[in-house]
């Protein structure tokens, strides 16, 4: 699991601590969380903690949509509490999806854009910046030329949290795409519940917004990045797997979608594990699960027939104290 990921796990069990009324079990979530964290994870919920209690200003992702110059975009956020950001936007005409990261700092708003190798491209800037807004008004800067358009945006809605909230069928873009194909969450929030559910997504073809499929699922919104893309049954075709849900410690799982060739639609491949890894050179998947403060590991080793996961070995290993290392076990 990447920074962003754990970011985005201490966050929700943040905004459950400060908002939810079992204030014991969300402290106790989060303190079972940050056993399996890195140092740099520990300091960061700590930090994120801090300026929560003191600020109470719980920010998240809000869509937009509006104009560069004349041309129009769909344009989301999503602003951490410690003023990290993270944006999506695609110019409608095109359905190219762009990531860009910033931060937002005493209301300014910053955004970076890249290019393919990693080099700054344009930038984007919001002055007075302020979730609660309905209108933005921003610009957006070639980095090279020093090109400089007008950016204006207006709000659809925000993702909101909280036991008392109810909304359905919010659709949000995703940062990844399939060559002429691209992707959008439906999202639902049921009352009583304090997040918000993935109920399904959509895959719509680029340029002329047709719907191609879409798929039910019930999973855990996840950040901006819900989706990804990859071969999964290493036949040269590129699929897509929607994150689904994380436990305990850095533990994971995604549902994987593959292509159908004879229909041109995309199935359920029912492959399962957790925190699978997939090596596209070997044409081998590996699962791996932590538990109980890192003293427990197990290591898995699949591959793929007839697209169907085959397990060709397993390994456990255990913490133990008089040999100060791990030793292998019998796996259960």
């Amino acid at each position: 699991m990447d920074f962003a990921s754990k970011r985005t796990t201490i966050e929700l069990l943040l905004r459950r601590t400060l908002l939810h009324s079992d204030l014991n079990s969300s402290f106790r979530k989060l303190s079972c969380y940050l056993q399996f964290s890195d140092n740099p994870i520990m300091k960061q919920a700590i930090y994120i903690l801090t300026f929560l209690l003191t600020s109470f200003e719980l920010l998240g992702q809000t869509s937009y949509s509006g104009f560069i110059d004349k041309y129009p975009i769909e344009f989301i956020t999503h602003i951490y509490s410690d003023g990290d950001a993270r944006a999506i936007y695609a110019y409608t005409n095109f359905d190219e999806p762009i990531l860009i990261n910033g931060s937002l700092k005493k209301g300014k708003l910053t955004l970076i854009e890249k290019d393919r190798g990693g080099k700054g491209k344009a930038k984007l800037i919001f002055d007075n910046f302020n979730t609660e807004s309905q209108k933005l008004i921003g610009s957006w800067t070639d980095l090279k030329s020093g090109k400089q358009l007008k950016v204006s945006l207006t709000k659809i809605f925000d993702i909101d949290y909280g036991d008392s909230i109810e909304w359905k069928d919010k659709e949000l873009l995703q940062p990844v795409s399939l060559g002429d194909k691209y992707f959008k969450l439906i999202v639902f929030k049921e009352k009583g519940d304090f997040e918000a559910k993935v109920t399904g997504i959509k895959i719509i073809e680029k340029k002329t917004d047709k719907l191609i499929q879409t798929v039910d699922l019930n999973c855990q919104l996840w950040g901006l990045q819900n989706v990804s893309i990859g071969d999964y049954n290493f036949d040269g075709i590129t699929d897509f797997s929607v994150f689904e849900q994380s436990y305990a410690g850095p533990n994971t799982s995604s549902v994987y979608f593959l292509y159908d060739k004879k229909t041109g639609r995309y199935f359920n491949s029912g492959f399962e594990g957790s925190s699978l890894e997939f090596d596209s050179k070997a044409k081998r998947i590996y699962e791996h699960i932590q538990c109980c403060a890192g003293r427990s590991h197990m290591n898995a080793e699949y591959k793929v027939v007839n697209n169907k996961m085959m397990l060709i070995k397993k390994t456990c290993l255990e913490y133990d104290e008089k040999k100060e290392d791990y030793v292998k076990v019998k796996c259960d």
